[in-house]
């Protein structure tokens, strides 16, 4: 049986909104006996609230959610001192992988993500670490994501800063690279679907994973961009109606 490995924004919900179909889908695939594996770029929330999220939608998430901040902090050595561009999410997994946050002083590594207390300050801390030598890790490099408002800066557009002020490329830990995948893999293992709304991100991710894409068309592509690279093996207009005809 395959696992299926799900996006959220997008998939599950835009903004705070819940899209319509997406628990009774999951309910669904997990009757059918697949484990299911939420994995998100958002690397701003706690695991706590993305769970929590997931719940008020009514989605069992405990356990079951792969975060880019996870992946960002397991490039990261226990003890390195790390100074972050992010939010709760990314301070949290730093803390699991023993690292040390710090706001000055000699700084090993600059993590960057979506931080909504972004500041000049604090972006000229992460650009002269970078020139003075730190490691340059991004937790992914979405430049937008979908709210119930539409499309907002996202992660990509803050590394983009970096990266322009230092002429430096980071590493970049989340989907749809090898950091994230290696998480998801050893978990969940080697067969399964990765069910997205982003072919650059989602779709080269099921690529990285060896798994089948689904592309959903409730988030950021929609009809009008078909065809889409790498193309899809399925489409279909949400979670729910995708697994609708899988399972039929």
């Amino acid at each position: 049986m395959k696992s299926w490995a799900l996006d959220l924004d997008g998939v599950i919900w835009t903004g705070t909104e819940a899209i319509a179909g997406s628990a009774d889908a999951v309910r669904r695939i997990r009757s059918a006996g697949a484990s299911v594996v939420f994995v998100t770029n958002n690397s701003f929330s706690t695991l706590g609230e993305q769970e929590q999220k997931l719940g008020s939608f009514g989605i069992d998430a405990a356990g079951a959610v792969i975060t880019s901040a996870q992946a960002g902090a397991s490039l990261v050595e226990p003890g390195e001192r790390v100074f972050v561009l992010g939010g709760p999410g990314v301070r949290e997994a730093l803390g699991e992988r023993e690292a040390e946050v710090v706001t000055s002083g000699t700084i090993d590594v600059v993590i960057v993500g979506l931080d909504w207390d972004l500041s000049y300050p604090r972006l000229s801390t992460a650009v002269q670490a970078v020139l003075a030598g730190a490691r340059f890790i991004a937790t992914n490099t979405d430049p937008t994501y979908p709210t119930e408002k539409g499309l907002a800066p996202g992660a990509g557009a803050i590394v983009a800063a970096v990266s322009a002020a230092t002429a430096q490329q980071p590493i970049v830990a989340g989907k749809p690279h090898e950091a994230q995948a290696l998480m998801v893999r050893r978990v969940f293992g080697e067969d399964g679907i990765m069910v997205g709304d982003r072919p650059d991100t989602d779709g080269l991710f099921a690529a990285a994973l060896g798994y089948d894409f689904a592309l959903v068309l409730s988030g950021v592509t929609s009809s009008d961009h078909l065809p889409v690279v790498p193309p899809p093996d399925l489409v279909a207009a949400n979670l729910a109606e995708l697994v609708t005809t899988y399972f039929a």
